[in-house]
């Protein structure tokens, strides 16, 4: 049933994986069709080997077409590739991620012209590309104007450029899983036709900055991809109070480093006192650091900048639940919860404060919602165990019918350590979930930075080892 769903609307797939399973084949097999059958996969940008993406509804008209499918899905062992991806703008590639541009595969079939013609077009708009990127990287000796001063020559972004950012904004607002994934196309379609238009970084760097909380793309593929683009925004543009607002966010999300990203925040607002991200973001930074008060002032200072913004509020609430007002911060995310039900953050915090406070009918409820609103099929399968173990076992039976599950997944290399860290705490195995809590460590698991208020480790914290991840993830040391 579930794959029938996915079928019934045009989808995007984000990885290999992905593609590989909405044809029941292996990864190997769909990437010999785009290769020699042309499968209509697309380039998106971001790290050191470009990521895919294809539309479902353009994998079922690839189905359609005998020519270019030769299908009914032979039996025959796939003779497979190395599975290496080479990025189209390779000559740029290097220790730090790039961001790549995305190349559309061909969909003609194979042999026939039009094919031959697509893929001529095809390299010679990524070598098009390649040279426009290179161009904005090669340095440039100084002239005297700005050998005097430091900020950039004033670039003037092409007005079709400016407006598919200006639609990606619109959509990247929105939050959803599906309207991310437009933005990020947007933002990448922007890129493409002027690679020095440093918003439009910006806006790249900002979808993947919340796609790992929105979506269920990895924190470790997004973060990078973050990283590369917020650079290469401040690279253009070092007077972007955007840039630098986004750049402040993954490093202490990414990198941990609480001091540089402090500036970097600190920097933006600076630059554009009234740029309402900057104190948002800025806000939830001296939250997860434990300094509320300031947090509150932040905040507070972000929703009179524009009091619209329902992110900005359900910051607010949660704030404002760790900052000594939980009362208050419960029925402000209440009441965001009842007004605008799809909106994942209220779900999301809902979901942490019962969990913090042993309700776990009310947890399991927005945690499915949660799983709900990602699409994360995943998630929905250990939210459905853990229901069952719940009514059946209790509490104990909660946590136990999880952990065979979260296994599982974890094997696969879906699931991050720390939710087995938490339920192995919860059930009272603290070697265990330290043990899960050091991969999570190692992996720069972004969680990591949220261990010393989370109630799951109420047990560990006498624990030397776990003093010592707390130093170590740059938490604040508890009173």
């Amino acid at each position: 049933m579930h794959a029938r769903e996915q079928q019934a609307s045009n989808r995007r797939l984000d990885s290999w994986k992905e593609i590989a399973a909405f044809f029941g084949r292996d990864e190997r097999t769909v990437k010999r069709w785009e290769k020699e059958r042309a499968l209509p996969v697309h380039r998106v940008p971001g790290g050191v080997r470009s990521g895919v993406f294809a539309y479902t509804d353009e994998l079922s008209q690839w189905l359609k077409d005998p020519v270019a499918a030769e299908r009914e899905f032979p039996d025959a062992p796939d003779v497979g590739t190395d599975g290496r991806e080479v990025s189209s703008a390779g000559v740029l590639e290097d220790a730090e991620p790039s961001i790549s541009k995305p190349v559309l595969v061909a969909t003609a079939p194979p042999g026939s012209s039009k094919f031959v013609v697509a893929r001529i077009l095809g390299l010679l708009l990524a070598i098009l590309i390649g040279f426009l990127i290179l161009k904005h990287q090669i340095p440039r000796p100084p002239t005297s104007a700005s050998a005097i001063s430091n900020a950039p020559l004033d670039h003037h972004p092409n007005p079709e450029a400016e407006e598919l950012y200006l639609k990606g904004r619109y959509f990247w607002n929105k939050r959803t899983p599906e309207d991310l994934n437009k933005a990020l196309d947007l933002f990448t379609q922007a890129i493409v036709r002027d690679p020095g238009y440093a918003q439009a970084y910006v806006g790249l760097a900002d979808c993947y900055n919340l796609m790992r909380e929105y979506s269920v793309m990895p924190p470790n593929e997004a973060y990078p991809r973050a990283l590369a683009a917020a650079k290469k925004a401040v690279e253009l543009d070092d007077n972007s109070a955007e840039a630098h607002n986004s750049l402040a966010f993954v490093t202490f999300y990414w990198t941990w480093d609480a001091a540089t990203a402090e500036h970097e925040f600190k920097r933006a607002i600076a630059l554009n006192p009234s740029y309402v991200a900057a104190h948002h973001w800025y806000a939830t930074f001296l939250m997860t650091m434990r300094r509320y008060p300031e947090a509150l002032v932040e905040i507070e200072t972000a929703r009179k900048l524009d009091p619209s913004s329902t992110p900005t509020m359900a910051d607010k609430g949660l704030i404002l639940y760790w900052a000594g007002q939980p009362e208050a911060g419960i029925a402000l995310l209440k009441q965001i919860e009842a007004r605008e039900p799809s909106f994942l953050s209220p779900h999301l915090y809902l979901a942490e404060i019962y969990l913090n406070g042993k309700d776990y009918s009310n947890y399991l409820s927005e945690t499915k919602k949660v799983a709900a609103l990602r699409h994360d099929s995943m998630a929905l399968a250990i939210v459905n165990s853990a229901e069952k173990g719940f009514s059946s076992g209790g509490v104990q039976g909660m946590w136990e019918s999880m952990l065979p599950v979260q296994k599982k997944f974890y094997e696969q290399g879906s699931l991050s350590p720390y939710p087995l860290a938490q339920t192995y705490s919860q059930l009272g195995e603290n070697q265990e979930a330290l043990n899960y809590l050091r991969e999570a460590y190692d992996k720069r698991d972004a969680a990591m930075l949220f261990i010393n208020t989370d109630r799951s480790f109420d047990g560990l914290h006498d624990e030397a080892s776990f003093q010592d991840l707390l130093a170590r993830s740059g938490q604040p040391r508890s009173n």
